[in-house]
């Protein structure tokens, strides 16, 4: 039964009326009606696979519904691209950075619009005044790769505004801000609400919800189930609207580090292909039931060390060694025999292959191995029965193995990799963001699952944004700067906020007792 909690009176910039959208054996939203009102900040909330992106595409013109109407300050419209949307003054900020890292802030703000301001002295005329009225604080001709994560948010919403828009989507907009930069995205999102624009806000993070909504709606298996305000309801109310469960915590039990060392970095120096350094002597161990959470800014080497462990990537000096076996001169795939699980920090690009069925995603990575292979044969059923497996153990929703990974949600996608990742028993996980971009069902079962397995003696390097999840689930944290390990803490006594200052470079003691 749908909750709706009386709103404040204000003209509304976005009406979406019963909409409705159909994929082959997907009903991907039904009977949906959401209203945002101008000048605020809605919120989007609800489990993956809830509706919400498809919700989003059809108000960006990606996707036209089957039925409904949609309504843009009070006038019915029609989207059949996001040109349209655009046209209309709806922008969208996607998750993914769509910048290129070698062009400058004006050059990619320009990017496709040219027509609009061209592309000289009136685009920096326009960028700068957008800039300053919105304290973006942006250089136009610096380029795109010498920017911090928070920078390059504010160069995709500089995009958005450029090309004249006033709603803008934003989908989960602080999945990889730490808490400094978090707190000034919201001082510039209350600075662009000031002004008149209306947002709408898509995240995972129920917290931060609440303090930057001023309504919220909340999705369920494709339909609206209630639109509620901040003032009104907790964190707590809202998972369970969401998910018909309180909110999970990432706290772990009692302390099941033993003595043995799984993994030992030691020295490990790694450069780019201009011979730039990216790792510098970074060392570090992992016992059996030990989380080693690494904290950090990305692009301070987090994907570098992620990727030299895992042969991905060639070190300049150093050495691994996993469970006394040196493998720095190992190739990927005997480092994956030996026992060495990987959950990618981008699930789609590298996790999966998207237009294959589950089964053969449940082989992928694990080819040389049973219940994939037989000797050099390819054991179909066996992988099949094992892709079967997971999807019961780790509750995958799917309706059946032979359907391809590209229509599952986020979370189902995520949930089926840690499945397969946690099969053959590795004594190392590798985990880069493990529950990035997944609502908080498959975000507490994937917990779940990485407890359960640091319980049975796994060792796991986790790697995440969610400071939260990093204090958490780790039994130690380091921080990584610029390539390099800066600080070691207590995740018993440290809080988001001094991570947050050693991974920026802000706190002078970078250090504090383990």
């Amino acid at each position: 039964m749908s909750r709706t909690t009386a709103a404040p009176a204000g003209r509304l910039a976005v009406s979406l009326h019963r909409i409705g959208k159909r994929f082959p054996g997907v009903v991907a939203n039904h009977d949906v009606s959401f209203e945002v009102r101008q000048g605020t900040v809605h919120a989007l909330v609800g489990e993956n696979g809830a509706g919400k992106s498809t919700l989003m595409k059809i108000l960006y013109g990606v996707h036209k519904p089957d039925e409904g109407t949609i309504e843009i300050n009070a006038e019915r419209v029609s989207f059949s691209s996001p040109t349209d949307a655009i046209g209309h003054g709806v922008g969208m900020v996607f998750q993914h950075f769509q910048l290129a890292d070698n062009l400058t802030v004006l050059e990619n703000v320009v990017l496709g619009a040219e027509k609009r301001h061209g592309i000289a002295d009136a685009a920096r005329a326009e960028i700068g005044r957008i800039s300053t009225a919105y304290g973006f604080e942006l250089d136009p001709d610096e380029l795109v790769e010498t920017l911090g994560v928070g920078e390059r948010q504010r160069v995709e919403i500089l995009k958005v505004l450029y090309r004249g828009a006033s709603i803008i989507i934003l989908d989960e907009p602080t999945a990889v801000l730490v808490p400094q930069e978090v707190e000034a995205l919201f001082a510039n999102l209350r600075e662009l609400k000031r002004e008149g624009n209306t947002l709408i806000f898509i995240s995972h993070k129920l917290d931060e919800v609440l303090a930057i909504a001023d309504e919220i709606t909340v999705l369920r298996r494709g339909t609206s189930v209630a639109t509620v305000l901040p003032g009104e309801v907790t964190s707590h109310d809202l998972a369970e609207l969401m998910v018909g469960a309180e909110l999970p915590s990432p706290s772990t039990e009692e302390s099941t580090v033993t003595d043995d060392v799984i993994l030992d970095v030691a020295g490990l120096t790694v450069s780019d292909a201009h011979g730039r350094p990216e790792l510098a002597d970074v060392s570090c161990t992992i016992r059996a039931g030990e989380v080693l959470g690494i904290a950090g800014v990305e692009g301070n080497g987090q994907t570098e060390l992620v990727e030299a462990i895992l042969g991905i990537r060639k070190a300049l000096a150093g050495t691994i060694t996993l469970a006394g076996a040196d493998l720095s001169t190992w190739g990927t795939r005997r480092r994956r025999a030996a026992g060495v699980g990987y959950i990618p920090e981008d699930r789609q690009r590298h996790g999966l292959l998207l237009d294959a069925p589950l089964w053969e995603n449940r082989v992928l990575g694990h080819q040389t191995r049973a219940p994939s292979s037989r000797g050099i044969w390819l054991d179909r059923r066996g992988a099949r029965a094992d892709a079967q497996r997971i999807v019961t153990d780790y509750d995958v929703r799917t309706p059946g193995i032979d359907t391809a990974a590209r229509a599952l949600s986020g979370g189902n996608q995520q949930k089926f990799i840690v499945g397969r990742e946690m099969s053959g028993e590795p004594v190392l996980l590798v985990a880069s963001h493990p529950t990035r971009g997944v609502d908080v069902g498959a975000q507490a079962a994937i917990w779940d699952h990485i407890r359960a397995a640091r319980r049975r003696g796994l060792a796991v390097l986790l790697i995440s944004a969610d400071l939260d999840e990093l204090i958490g689930l780790s039994d130690s944290i380091r921080v990584i700067l610029r390539g390099r390990l800066v600080g070691e803490f207590d995740p018993q006594t440290v809080t988001p906020q001094q991570l947050g200052s050693a991974m920026t470079g802000a706190s002078e003691r970078t250090e504090e007792p383990v």
